[in-house]
């Protein structure tokens, strides 16, 4: 029914459209356009489980950061801006580029720092900090996932343009390296070079593969994402600069095309394997183009994706070495390149394996236009968005990109994300064909009411086939009786966060004289979703966030002097014997000191606790705002101060 209701709408809208002027062409589009969002969205709105992913590109400093010329504590705080706006949104899952042109957004051995990050390839960033290690927690601590998305065989996109580090691999290995002219029309570009890891070399593909694995070997990334470059796209296209490597390894092929498509699906499946024997819980992805041939569903037409840039992804699903994909959609529903139609193309290729389409956000965007019209009026991506949400096989969908969503003038596409496909939380879809096993039940939860709202702590399980790597945090009123857990959690509605920590403050404003009952479940890298806990319930009995009450073990928490310039003394007022953990962060999240004499057991009364400003690393605390974290038991107190220069 829903499928033939879309058809309906979208043919009906062609149909009327056409034959009219362009003035009653804008009215019957916004009339149908909006029938067809509110109509597909009302069938199937806010599922439980669905990507809402977005790619964070770094090249060229496009999303972040917004100047390579930037200091790291100014790049810190633009991210976090960033993913606030991004969590804001609706958005659960982060695709955050870390490498662009055989380079690192993180410290590696293997491959030099970008010069996106530092203005110069291979300079380390002063002060030193980690963007990829940074930009996980801050997605985790906002309830996202962030996968690693590279570029695999790029190396250069302008030979010449930058100066390279001494151990980029155009220096260390330029016997593994492929060069390819321009071969267009525009002047100015009239003798660049493009330069990539040559894809027939084995020994190329094995470092590549190997810069994945110490990525998650080294880091908690939730997956690994590769984008659409492999072979060149024209006017780069490759021509017979590889005729020497064919002739080398091309040993049984008669076709230069089918050993250049085979090198690609021999490099998917090998870091497919790396990953499962790493960390199988690590989901692996492509964003394809497209248009798989021409012609292919019939009608549609554009650039052959398996002849002129040697990618077959409907090999990758047919084999399984992907456990998802994303195919860059990024074309209006009708015409020569129908989004409809190819949405169920990819669909009828999956195999079972997730399509999740790859949303052209950038042509809502009226900035991007530059003064001219959008490409996209304000009503065809919630349209796009309503038929994924009711098309069999389409589990969410991927934007392009970050920059043009939050407060981009988007045409009201970040409030329509918001205020309706995004109007409550979703965790990542689980997938089949991976882990199923749910986690334990976590024991143990308590609900405090405190000045900065309900803490909520939990015990995750001590074992079990599989584990919890997050949670799902759950609410609901029931002032006469107590809820049935699996209804309670059964509602999407009723969920208000994800956390990856077995804690978590729901800072939001309660009705007076409510009684609110509070869950969780666990959650697997899988996204499968164990039993709840018990119930933990809260009373409300005055307006807003109430004070700790007397009989907690915290009564209060003072810092002097504050703002503070050398030594800043703690004061809490203890009510019980309780064990205390005393943190000090920065306004990003991250640890910073831990004050003497601030953990363990602590008997009733007033404890005086000094922090020197002095850091973790053994330096003084730069100028900025901080946090002292306070946990006994069950809850959580936070006290800002101001560090002076």
């Amino acid at each position: 029914m829903k499928r033939i209701l879309s058809t309906i709408i979208v043919k009906t809208y062609e149909t009327i459209v056409t034959p009219y002027s362009a003035t009653r062409y804008v009215v019957l589009r916004g009339l149908m356009m909006g029938l067809l969002s509110m109509s597909l969205a009302s069938l199937a709105q806010n599922p439980k489980y669905e990507m809402r992913g977005v790619w964070v590109t770094t090249v060229y400093n496009l999303d972040w950061p917004e100047s390579r010329f930037d200091s790291p504590a100014t790049q810190q705080a633009d991210l976090a801006f960033l993913f606030d706006e991004l969590a804001r949104t609706g958005i659960n899952t982060v695709f955050f580029q870390v490498r662009s042109e055989a380079d690192a957004m993180y410290p590696s051995a293997l491959e030099p720092w970008s010069q996106f990050l530092t203005g110069t390839q291979g300079r380390t960033p002063s002060p030193y900090w980690d963007p990829l290690a940074v930009a996980i927690d801050l997605a985790h601590e906002r309830g996202m996932e962030l996968h690693a998305w590279l570029n695999p065989f790029r190396a250069i996109s302008d030979v010449g343009s930058f100066n390279l580090a001494g151990n980029h691999i155009t220096k260390t290995h330029p016997e593994w390296i492929l060069e390819t002219s321009y071969k267009g029309s525009d002047d100015n570009k009239i003798g660049s070079i493009l330069s990539i890891i040559n894809p027939g070399i084995p020994q190329a593909r094995e470092h590549i593969v190997h810069v994945v694995e110490d990525i998650v070997r080294r880091y908690d990334v939730d997956g690994i994402h590769f984008d659409d470059y492999f072979y060149p796209y024209p006017p780069y296209q490759i021509a017979m600069e590889d005729e020497e490597t064919f002739n080398q390894f091309g040993f049984g092929y008669t076709s230069m095309g089918d050993w250049r498509r085979d090198n690609i699906n021999a490099f998917i499946v090998e870091v497919n394997s790396a990953i499962e024997n790493l960390k199988t819980g690590v989901r692996f992805g492509v964003s394809p183009f497209p248009i798989w041939k021409d012609q292919v569903p019939p009608g549609i037409s554009g650039l052959d994706a398996f002849n002129v840039i040697f990618s077959d992804p409907v090999n990758w699903l047919l084999v399984e070495s992907v456990d998802y994909l994303v195919p860059l959609l990024y074309w209006k529903i009708g015409g020569a390149q129908d989004h409809e139609k190819l949405a169920e193309w990819w669909v009828d290729q999956a195999n079972g394996i997730h399509i999740y389409p790859g949303i052209a956000a950038y042509k809502a965007d009226m900035a991007f236009a530059n003064g001219g019209a959008p490409e996209f009026d304000g009503f065809e991506i919630p349209a796009q968005l309503s038929l994924g949400r009711v098309m069999d096989g389409i589990q969410g969908s991927v934007f392009f990109r970050a920059d043009n969503l939050g407060r981009a003038q988007n045409q009201g596409l970040t409030q329509a994300l918001i205020s309706d496909f995004y109007g409550t939380k979703a965790f990542t879809p689980y997938m089949l064909y991976k882990d199923t096993w749910p986690p334990d039940a976590s024991t143990s939860l308590t609900a405090v009411s405190g000045s900065n709202g309900v803490a909520l702590r939990w015990d995750p399980p001590l074992g079990g086939f599989s584990v919890a790597n997050k949670w799902g945090v759950y609410r609901m009123r029931s002032d006469a009786s107590t809820p049935d857990a699996r209804d309670m959690t059964n509602d999407v509605k009723n969920l208000i966060a994800i956390s990856w920590d077995p804690d978590y403050v729901d800072d939001e404003a309660l009705e007076v004289g409510g009684t609110y009952y509070y869950a969780v479940t666990g959650l697997s890298a899988n996204s499968i979703e164990g039993a709840e806990t018990n119930f933990a319930t809260v009373s409300i009995t005055s307006t807003g966030k109430e004070a700790f009450p007397s009989t907690t073990a915290l009564r209060d928490i003072s810092v002097y002097p504050n703002p503070v310039s050398q030594r800043a003394t703690i004061i809490l007022e203890l009510g019980e014997s309780v064990d205390i953990d005393v943190r000090v962060l920065d306004m990003l999240g991250h640890e910073v000191a831990r004050p003497p004499g601030g953990s363990g057991m602590r008997s009733p009364g007033k404890l005086e606790l000094t922090w020197d400003l002095m850091t973790i690393s053994g330096r003084g605390a730069a100028a900025g705002v901080y946090q002292i974290v306070v946990r006994t038991g069950s809850m959580r107190a936070v006290k800002s101060v101001v560090v002076l220069p």
